[in-house]
């Protein structure tokens, strides 16, 4: 069966290219969720007018948890910053997760347990939603790091959040 679950943690490239390299993940989207716009263009998203988050749609099997997708998701981003990831500012940047109802609570006390812990020294921002309409971000955005690997950003924003990816979650990289 597969199952899909939707990340925002800043620019999605980052995580569409993270979540791209997990066994078991079946396939990832970048779009755009959770804003009053219908069928939104990346420009729209980046001029914030729109409150939608930049996603990554992760459809995935049975051979991968959903907690080890939370784990890599808070390793990869600043759970704690609000509107932002580094020089990402803007509310299409915040950290938000859509899911299935069914995946709410889990994805709750999970949270509660990062917090109980001394992993962040400040308080997790990190929306919980239940999944609405998904808008499919344009086809350049797609596989973008892949596409684009000498691109500035993605050098200088991409390339070091999957070294760390690489370092911290080795038992999950596909060998595909």
């Amino acid at each position: 069966m597969i199952r899909t679950i939707y990340f925002g943690g800043g620019c999605f490239w980052c995580v569409e290219s993270i979540y791209l390299k997990i066994n078991g993940v079946v396939d990832v989207k970048p779009g755009y969720m959770g804003g009053s716009t219908i069928n939104p263009t990346y420009e729209e998203v980046c001029e914030g007018s729109t409150d939608h988050v930049e996603v990554a749609k992760v459809m995935f099997d049975e051979t991968i948890t959903l907690s080890d997708l939370l784990k890599v998701f808070f390793s990869i981003h600043d759970p704690t910053t609000l509107n932002r990831q580094g020089a990402d500012v803007g509310t299409q940047y915040r950290s938000a997760i859509f899911c299935e109802i069914s995946d709410r609570a889990q994805i709750i006390d999970f949270i509660k347990n990062i917090e109980k812990s001394d992993i962040f020294k400040d308080n997790i921002v990190t929306e919980v939603n239940e999944v609405v309409e998904f808008y499919e971000a344009e086809e350049y955005h797609h596989n973008y790091f892949k596409n684009n690997p000498n691109n500035s950003y993605c050098q200088i924003v991409v390339s070091p959040k999957i070294e760390k990816f690489n370092k911290e979650f080795s038992s999950l990289i596909s060998k595909s």
